[in-house]
């Protein structure tokens, strides 16, 4: 009992001892913490009072784990953007400072990936490695010397786009139109077309429904474009604090590859809902509205985030992140208040007109009101000397189409002019998610070029270029590569590609080859009693029924 009793003291002095020196030893440390307190919240913001040294665009915290973004830093109050439901959030619940900004996860871990603007992955694979790089979403853009040239084509497998209104690498380039008409297919067929050509893609869902994102990512997965592509999603029930941060964090991500000298293309669709989304932020928060309600700073939130798409110096490594914005105009008014802002900002627009998409013309882009500021400059040689007169051509056979409507009598040289570009129009169509190589491009476009599809009717010029497309397809390894590398088609290579072009065009000719040796027919008059006799109603025609020209 003695030696119990010894041992409980002696456990006891020890534990006394241990307390005593603990306590010598002990330091207290104070940590300030600024706690502020919500006043009032609305739909989709807080007013917070109590946070004297919250700074702008600093993270705060709000009870449940909802946090926000300080947006207006006023003496007395801060106008908070939240990004959450804002349900179990009430007038003096607490706010505290993170004193940090909003940032995401960037890195390969993210290719083939579907997250939600604050990083969060959103397609049930399991959340992303702990020690994941993470970047601020908010970011200066490059500096002028920190910048190359755009010198490399990015293409995208449209040929009218390749062909007409070029885009390069480090590009920035506009969609518009107005809405259903294709906008979002464009996009969607340059991602498509990425494969296989080292470039990576982001695709950013700004407010959109999600039964349109999950057509694009179904549509992504079966083409297996999903596994060098990260797509950034806010759906149209969600914030418009989400909405207004997602482009900001799909820029992030991207960057990221960038400067690991990598390609990347990224889609914004489209900055038209995101300029909604911050209207009703701001108006919400009591900001001074400007032309069409939007605050005057609408065109700095468009410009700061495109400016970060740039082609690198060699000495930052090279990479290049190309932008596509999309935009949606309403009764075809390029002119509002968004569409110019964008225009102003951007390399060049590929319109799309409802007139086109009407009449079947696919992709309806209208030639006349698209342009590629930069593109041109980084088309492949050889594309760009065979392609060089394709606008100027097609953009005549438009003018001269609108007055011959009129039943204007037309020339010879104009109904030449005509008739080319009719072929031109049907060659440059294109079916939904079906890129065209390179090569294949080449070749239909010297085709065009040397007129041989003059020989073709009209009705069977579309199969005539499906035709020439298959053979164009089992060109020489060889030559295809020089195509694509090579400054000047040299004779050889082009007497090759017209002997495959004539050999493809062949089956589809009534008419001799060389167009200048035709024979010209005659122009006719035919009223309705010739069209009557001509179909077998009635006696031959007279000569007052048919007058030649």
């Amino acid at each position: 009992m003695s030696a119990e009793l010894n041992g409980l003291a002696s456990l006891t002095d020890s534990l006394f001892s241990a307390i005593r020196k603990g306590r010598e030893g002990f330091v207290p440390s104070l940590e300030s913490r600024e706690i502020g307190i919500v006043i009032r919240v609305s739909t989709g913001i807080a007013i917070v009072s109590g946070l004297p040294g919250v700074g702008y665009d600093e993270l705060v915290s709000f009870p449940n784990g909802l946090m926000g973004i300080a947006f207006n830093v006023d003496e007395g109050e801060v106008g908070v953007v939240l990004l959450g439901a804002q349900a179990g959030l009430r007038a003096g619940d607490e706010v505290t400072r993170t004193r940090r900004v909003t940032d995401i996860a960037v890195g390969d871990c993210l290719l083939g990936r579907i997250i939600d603007p604050l990083g969060r992955p959103i397609d049930g694979l399991g959340p992303f490695p702990a020690d994941s790089a993470r970047r601020s979403v908010e970011r200066a853009a490059p500096s002028i010397m920190d910048r190359a040239p755009v010198e490399v084509p990015l293409q995208t497998g449209i040929k009218i786009v390749d062909a007409i209104i070029p885009i390069g690498r480090g590009q920035r380039e506009l969609i518009l139109g107005d809405r259903q008409i294709g906008k979002t297919a464009i996009a969607i067929d340059s991602i498509l077309n990425q494969k296989d050509k080292n470039v990576l893609c982001v695709y950013c869902a700004i407010g959109q429904r999600a039964s349109s994102v999950a057509k694009v990512i179904a549509k992504l997965r079966e083409s297996r474009a999903l596994e060098y592509t990260v797509v950034v999603v806010s759906e149209g029930n969600d914030p418009p604090g989400l909405a207004y941060i997602t482009p900001y964090a799909a820029t992030s991500v991207a960057e990221y590859f960038m400067e690991a000298g990598r390609d990347v293309l990224i889609i914004y669709d489209d900055l038209t809902n995101h300029a909604r989304s911050y209207r009703e932020l701001s108006l919400l928060l009591r900001r001074p509205p400007g032309r069409e309600a939007f605050p005057g700073d609408i065109f700095y939130i468009h410009s700061r985030m495109l400016e970060r798409s740039t082609h690198l110096s060699k000495e930052r490594g090279g990479g290049s992140l190309t932008a596509l914005p999309i935009i949606e105009t309403e009764a075809q008014d390029i002119s509002a208040y968004i569409p110019t802002n964008l225009i102003s900002i951007t390399d060049g627009q590929i319109y799309l007109s409802p007139t086109l998409f009407e009449l079947g013309i696919l992709p309806a882009i209208d030639v006349g009101k698209s342009v590629s500021r930069v593109g041109g400059a980084a088309q492949c040689p050889i594309y760009r000397s065979i392609s060089g007169d394709l606008k100027l051509a097609y953009s005549q056979f438009e003018e001269l189409e609108s007055f011959a409507r009129f039943g204007t009598r037309l020339d010879k040289n104009t109904k030449r002019i005509i008739d080319h570009g009719q072929r031109i129009r049907i060659c440059l169509k294109q079916p939904e998610s079906k890129p065209v190589a390179l090569p294949e491009q080449i070749v239909l476009l010297l085709a065009l070029a040397a007129k041989l599809f003059e020989a073709v009717p009209i009705e069977n010029v579309a199969q005539a270029e499906q035709a020439l497309r298959l053979a164009a397809k089992h060109l020489e390894e060889g030559l295809a590569a020089r195509l694509i590398v090579d400054d000047r088609l040299n004779d050889s290579d082009r007497n090759v590609l017209l002997e495959l072009a004539e050999r493809a065009l062949a089956s589809f000719r009534s008419l001799p080859t060389d167009i200048s040796k035709a024979p010209e027919p005659k122009h006719m008059e035919i009223t309705a009693s010739s069209k009557a006799n001509a179909s077998g109603c009635g006696s031959s025609p007279s000569k007052s029924a048919m007058t030649e020209t």
